[in-house]
């Protein structure tokens, strides 16, 4: 914001010889560009913003450096010491590793298999002309409307008869099944967004849909499988409500359910539970911090066609 304030813009004045038309003489002078009060105006806004984002979370990374009578007689107040072992207990009390683990495979397998099956499902709805494409395509965008509260019930009865309870491929099944309507979606924008001279070229050359498919259309949509990649895999980190029906084993829990075990009926640890927290929202927030260029990027690219 003060950068904003005092943005200099640096003038060149040229001046040519009567004779050769040549550079003569060259003038530098900074001249003070006036800002405009609505520029002011968001920058300001944009700050706070960011404030009450981040606000949060140094407040939770504080409370995790804590004892249990700091938290309770200054909760806001910085720490006096730091009690970097509450990770420690945090992470073998609470079985972390191997609520991780978990998560990690559940995560990953349903990445790759929404990512493979939306990028074909995609390409057909933009690429291919068949007189249901469009009809598909409402079709997919419907199912981001539905709710997981709404199917909730159904579903749990629907897999205790087939037997995917309390097991981590049940759990794939419905977040698979949620993926896909996002991930369609932004990767349609994206197949729309390539020229279609290059598909043409190709069916000329010889090349069938499968090869205009993996030959081509993947390659040029990097991008799109880096942000709905990212966005799948960073929802279903963070999901709770479907692993804490679906899965009653303790050793096949994910990482949020298992940070519930922390919160009890009578006591809470805060400390240790404020830990855990922290432990599982490292990944998304180095990856979205990393990666924000690219992921909007990434969006605009496939919203704008051409």
């Amino acid at each position: 914001l003060v950068t904003l304030l005092v943005k200099k813009v640096i003038k060149v004045e040229t001046y040519e010889s009567e004779g050769g038309g040549k550079m003569s003489n060259v003038k530098v002078k900074a001249t003070k560009k006036p800002v405009k009060p609505v520029i002011v105006v968001v920058y300001i806004l944009l700050v706070i913003l960011a404030v009450v984002y981040l606000a949060p979370l140094l407040w939770m990374l504080s409370v995790s450096l804590k004892d249990n009578a700091g938290v309770m007689s200054a909760p806001f107040s910085l720490p006096d010491v730091f009690h970097f072992e509450n990770y420690q207990q945090a992470w073998q009390m609470g079985k972390l590793g191997t609520a991780l683990v978990n998560s990690v495979l559940v995560c990953g397998v349903t990445l790759i298999v929404s990512l493979f099956f939306g990028a074909m499902a995609a390409f057909a709805i933009a690429r291919m002309r068949w007189k249901l494409s469009e009809f598909m395509h409402t079709f997919f965008l419907i199912g981001m409307m539905v709710p997981v509260h709404c199917v909730l019930i159904p579903l749990f009865v629907r897999f205790a008869k087939l037997g995917l309870t309390n097991s981590q491929g049940g759990l794939m099944i419905p977040y698979i099944t949620f993926s896909l309507p996002m991930t369609i979606f932004l990767l349609t924008g994206f197949f729309r967004s390539m020229p279609g001279e290059m598909f043409e070229a190709a069916a000329i050359d010889g090349c069938g849909i499968y090869g205009c498919f993996f030959r081509i259309a993947l390659p040029l949509c990097r991008t799109g499988f880096f942000v709905s990649g990212l966005m799948t895999f960073i929802n279903n980190w963070n999901e709770l409500l479907l692993a804490m029906v679906f899965i009653s084993d303790p050793m096949k829990k994910t990482l949020p359910v298992t940070l519930t075990y922390f919160v009890g009926p009578y006591a809470t640890n805060y400390v240790q539970m404020f830990a855990a927290i922290i432990i599982a929202i490292a990944p998304t927030v180095v990856v979205y911090s990393l990666f924000s260029n690219q992921i909007v990027e990434g969006l605009t690219t496939g919203a704008v066609k051409g």
